[in-house]
């Protein structure tokens, strides 16, 4: 029987392979200003956790020296063991009834204009954590207002309830990613499905057609075909996905799925214009793009169409 507490992916030392050396392409530099020291400070004064540090983002030595961070809230324990993630499964704690004024205060002490909020998987909630997004979201714009709010949230298990919690706060973005093509997820995400995720997105235009923008992300890297990328991405946009991000999965430990590719820049350029013959609005494609990476970038007047 599974264990939801239990490690990420269960390997013997037999079966841990070393890490293929990054291309030059995928090699970033350390930050030099006194930004970076000042988000992480801030971030440890009002306790908070973000998905930088706790899904181990490269980009975060980017992003924290620009003073942006993609905030992770509910804890920083996750109820499902995906085999990409390099977030921790285990038990979670109680929800912090003042997490969403830290929040919504550390959004003010660093004059966002965009925010993107997350969260881990609580299946360990009747809700999900749905209720918890919403009082961030509402208290972030009390504190803000005027800022572009970006949710990046779980699949609720597909919960109608749930997903209309979240909505009700009125968040611009409603992202949601796919993660992997459909052969794959089995493998690489613990308890969710392809059709579920697709599901989540298409409720959410048919609740709140074009009030919201949806978005999704897709990792490369992990074994894919280039026909099933180019499904994924058609699939997507069956169920009116507006944004898309590509970028390349990095194994965070070798306890981790491996990568079966370094996918180059030239074909993340090709496939993002794929992307845009399709139909996105607005694609990120390339090898250090994430879910959230320069989330700030898209606004309704830079959007296609």
């Amino acid at each position: 029987m599974f264990n939801p507490w239990q490690n990420k992916i269960s390997m013997t030392t037999t079966e841990l392979k070393p890490r293929p050396r990054l291309p030059d392409w995928l090699r970033i530099k350390l930050p030099t200003s006194d930004s970076f020291a000042h988000t992480h400070s801030l971030l440890e004064e009002l306790r908070l956790h973000t998905v930088c540090e706790s899904a181990k983002c490269p980009n975060h030595w980017e992003c924290w020296e620009k003073g942006t961070a993609t905030f992770m809230i509910a804890g920083n324990r996750c109820t499902r063991a995906c085999g990409f993630c390099a977030v921790s499964t285990a038990r979670p704690l109680p929800l912090e009834a003042d997490e969403p004024r830290r929040v919504a205060e550390a959004t003010r002490r660093m004059r966002l204009r965009h925010i993107v909020i997350t969260a881990v998987a609580r299946d360990d909630l009747a809700d999900g954590g749905a209720e918890h997004f919403r009082k961030t979201v509402e208290t972030v714009r009390e504190l803000n207002p005027g800022i572009v709010i970006e949710v990046l949230v779980p699949d609720f298990n597909e919960s109608d309830a749930a997903i209309e919690t979240v909505l009700a706060a009125h968040p611009h973005i409603f992202n949601h990613n796919l993660e992997t093509v459909r052969r794959l997820t089995p493998t690489a995400r613990h308890r969710a499905t392809y059709d579920r995720s697709l599901s989540v997105l298409r409720k959410v235009k048919a609740k709140r057609g074009g009030t919201v923008y949806t978005k999704s992300g897709l990792m490369l890297g992990l074994g894919e075909k280039e026909d099933e990328v180019l499904i994924a991405m058609k699939d997507l946009r069956s169920v009116g996905c507006d944004i898309l991000t590509l970028g390349q999965y990095l194994q965070p430990t070798l306890k981790h799925l491996p990568v079966e590719e370094f996918v180059s820049p030239e074909k993340f350029e090709a496939y993002g214009r794929c992307a845009g013959e399709m139909g996105f609005i607005h694609v990120a494609s390339g090898p250090m793009v994430r879910s959230s990476y320069h989330a700030d970038e898209f606004n309704r007047t830079s959007a296609r169409g």
